[in-house]
Formats: C-alpha cells, sequence, structure tokens
C-alpha cells in the first residue's frame, strides 16, 4: 500500500514539475503580492504618521489661531502651508487647490474668533457671578456674538476615518481653548494675582492604551503579522487551480480511465494528491515564513515574530487539508480546464474577500460579517491571528481547526460521491 501511494505522489509531482506556469502561480505570486501589500499598507501608516502638508488661511490671528498652529505642529503629522510662491494662500485659492488634490485638505479661521470667544466666555461667567450674589451688580452690556465657522475643505478623495480624525482633533483643540478661557475668566474674577493659579488645569482624565502582555523580545502587532498569515492563506488556496487542472487532463486524456481500471483503489490515488499538494502547502508555508522573517527587513520593514511555531505548522496543516479539498471538489465536477481554471480562480480570490484577507472582517457591512463566517479562509486567518498576535494557546485555535477538518472532509466526501455516482451511470 505504502508503495502504491508513493508511485502516486511521485505521479503528481512530475505533473507539476511540468507545469511552469503552476509552480508560478504557488510560489512566485503569492511572495510578491505579500512584499507588495505589505510595502504599500506599511508606507501608507507611515504617510499618516510623517507629515501630511494643509493649506491654512488664518483670518483671526489671534490665540485660537496660536494654539491650532502649535497643537497641530507637535503632533509632528501636519505641516500647514499658509503661503504659496511668496504670496499668502487666499480661501478661494486654498477651496481650488484641496478639491484639486493639491492638498489632502484646508483650514480656514474666521476672522475675530478669538476677541468674540473671550467676550462671550467674560459675558457667562459675570453672570453666572452675579446670579450667587458675587460681583458687581452692573455687568459688561452683551455683546452681539454670531456662531463662529472654523471651515474645514478636504479632497474628496480623502478616506472618511481621516476626515474624522481631522475633524476630532480639531473639535478637541477648540474645546480645551474654551475650557482655558472659561478658568482664566473666573479666576480673573477672584483673584489680583496674574500668577495665582487658583484652579487646577490639568487634565482629570486621560487615555492609556492596553496591549496584551508581550515577552520581552516580542514586538508589538504589525502590518508584517496581520499580512504574512493573511497571503500564506492565499497561497495555500491558489492551489485550487493547478489541482482541479491536472484532474481534468487526467479525465480529458483517459488517464483517469486507466488508473481506475488498474488493480489499485481510487482512495491510493486521491491520498498521493493530498499528500503531495499537503506538502506544496507546507513549503508555502515555510517560504512565506522565511519572507516575513528575513526579507521584509531588507525593505524597511519589522520582521515577522514568530510564536509558537508548532500551533501554527498545526494551523498551516489544516488550512492545507481544507484548500485540497476544495481542489479536488473543483476538479471532480470541472470537464474541461476552461471551467476549473477560471471558476478555482475567481472563487479563491472570493473567499479571500470574504476571509478578511483584504479587509477586515470587523469593516465589513454586517451581511457581509456573516458571510465571512462560512468562509475557510476567515478560520484560518482568525486561528492564526490567535497565536501570532492574541497570545493565544491550542484551545484557542481548536474550533477553527475543527472547521476547516470539516470542511476537508465535506468537500471530499462530495467529490468521491459524485465520482462514483457518475461511473456507475
Amino acid at each position: 500500500m505504502m508503495y502504491k501511494i508513493g508511485q502516486s505522489v511521485k505521479k503528481e509531482v512530475l505533473l507539476l514539475a511540468r507545469d511552469w506556469g503552476g509552480l508560478v502561480i504557488l510560489f512566485l505570486m503569492p511572495i510578491i503580492l505579500v512584499i507588495t501589500v505589505t510595502l504599500i499598507q506599511d508606507s501608507s501608516f507611515k504617510s499618516i504618521s510623517t507629515k501630511i502638508e494643509i493649506a491654512f488661511v488664518d483670518h483671526d490671528k489671534g490665540k485660537i489661531s496660536e494654539t491650532i498652529v502649535s497643537n497641530l505642529a507637535k503632533s509632528d503629522a501636519f505641516v500647514l502651508i499658509s503661503e504659496r510662491e511668496g504670496n499668502l494662500i487666499s480661501e478661494e485659492e486654498l477651496q481650488n487647490l484641496v478639491f484639486k488634490g493639491k492638498y489632502q485638505m484646508g483650514i480656514v479661521l474666521p476672522e475675530n474668533l478669538s476677541t468674540e470667544l473671550e467676550s462671550k466666555v467674560n459675558q457667562n461667567v459675570e453672570k453666572a457671578i452675579s446670579a450667587f450674589g458675587f460681583g458687581a451688580e452692573e455687568t459688561t452690556p452683551n455683546a452681539v456674538t454670531t456662531t463662529k465657522e472654523i471651515k474645514l475643505y478636504f479632497d474628496p478623495a480623502t478616506h472618511l476615518s481621516f476626515k474624522s480624525g481631522v475633524k476630532n482633533a480639531i473639535d478637541k483643540i477648540v474645546t480645551q481653548i474654551e475650557n482655558q478661557s472659561i478658568y482664566n475668566a473666573f479666576q480673573a474674577q477672584f483673584t489680583e494675582e496674574d500668577n495665582a493659579s487658583f484652579f487646577d488645569q490639568e487634565s482629570l482624565i486621560v487615555f492609556k492604551e492596553i496591549l496584551p502582555n508581550l515577552p520581552e523580545n516580542q514586538v508589538k502587532p504589525t502590518s508584517v503579522q496581520h499580512n504574512v498569515p493573511a497571503w500564506t492563506l492565499f497561497a495555500m488556496f491558489f492551489i485550487v487551480v493547478p489541482l482541479s487542472i491536472n484532474m481534468v487532463k487526467e479525465k480529458n486524456q483517459g488517464t483517469h480511465i486507466r488508473l481506475l481500471t488498474s488493480p489499485v483503489s481510487p482512495i491510493v490515488f486521491l491520498t498521493g494528491k493530498i499528500i503531495t499538494y499537503l506538502l506544496i502547502c507546507w513549503l508555502q508555508f515555510l517560504v512565506m515564513l522565511a519572507i516575513g522573517k528575513f526579507v521584509f527587513p531588507y525593505f524597511g520593514l519589522l520582521p515577522l515574530v514568530l510564536t509558537n511555531f508548532g500551533w501554527l505548522s498545526l494551523i498551516a496543516l489544516f488550512s492545507g487539508l481544507a484548500a485540497i479539498g476544495f481542489g479536488i471538489l473543483l476538479g471532480t465536477f470541472a470537464k474541461t480546464q476552461e471551467q476549473s481554471a477560471p471558476f478555482g480562480a475567481v472563487s479563491v480570490i472570493i473567499l479571500a474577500a470574504l476571509g478578511g484577507i483584504w479587509v477586515p472582517v470587523f469593516a465589513m457591512p454586517d451581511v457581509m460579517q456573516w458571510f465571512a463566517k462560512i468562509s475557510p479562509m476567515n478560520w484560518g486567518l482568525e486561528a492564526f491571528y490567535d497565536i501570532l498576535l492574541r497570545q493565544g494557546n491550542f484551545w484557542d485555535i481548536l474550533p477553527n481547526i475543527i472547521l476547516l477538518l470539516l470542511f476537508f472532509i465535506a468537500t471530499l466526501s462530495i467529490s468521491v460521491i459524485y465520482d462514483k455516482k457518475k461511473r456507475t451511470v
């Protein structure tokens, strides 16, 4: 039996060795994808965290404008551009520049923003003090104030998350200025000393990001740790294309009939295919890990941090079985290479899209998040994340491993039953 299985494996290896196009799909394409996508994502993250030019028109020229400028400068993420070719930018020019994509956004501060805010705050403070019986009975007459608009112009191609982030940042700055003005107004009413600290103006509430307890030699989660397992699964499932094509070739060339008439069980031939392509999946897994570990640093990326190689290998094993089962199912049902190749490629891309390979599942609409739960790529990806990012153990990945195994058993069983029924008709 072992000899027959070995010969079946040898047959599959020879078929693959003659198919250079299939080998390119299995190895070169995933390598290019994982490097390209990771570099693009890493560059995007760096561009957000470095310097983004913002067109800026300051009609206020007061305390608020000074605070906004200083706070945006401290963030090390923005550069305010108020001049072009030695001339101040007008609001009309700013609008044209932003809407044509020269700048991602523009900010226009209205006139008298600082003075009218200070005046309004002083009026409200005087009213509050008078209501409690303090201060002079006669208060300053209410000055007429109008709502002030800080205009934000955005490039139409700007992502919504960037817009929301900038709006929140500027709103936070303006709120801090208002609070500071209120504190100062009250302090001026109750103390004559300019340097007296009547109110404690330090923030009572601050934010602190809590990450999982990581070993000292492990870095924080990066785009590398997200992309390597994702595109490893994509590479594994792309074996559907050469596997189904080779099965169709065997049927069309009569090889399949000759094999069935030989004194060997069909299970032996299926076992040969499973072992061969499982070895291919394992090799893909090792290649992708090696690229993440040793090649990425040459592109300026952080190296992949491996945690518990044994559990990662187990996930790769069952993910490979799921991919092989799907390939055998497609090769059993397809009648021509024109059916198997396009359908196999498109179906893998659809499973990848649903599984969170390209877009995170949490960012999908609710209905698509439900469909993601039935994608075997999502099961494998979540299992990889449990080990690489969530510091999980065997019990954490067990549910997804069971799903992958059941998917393999179901697709293989359907293939065997269909093939047997077709031969007996």
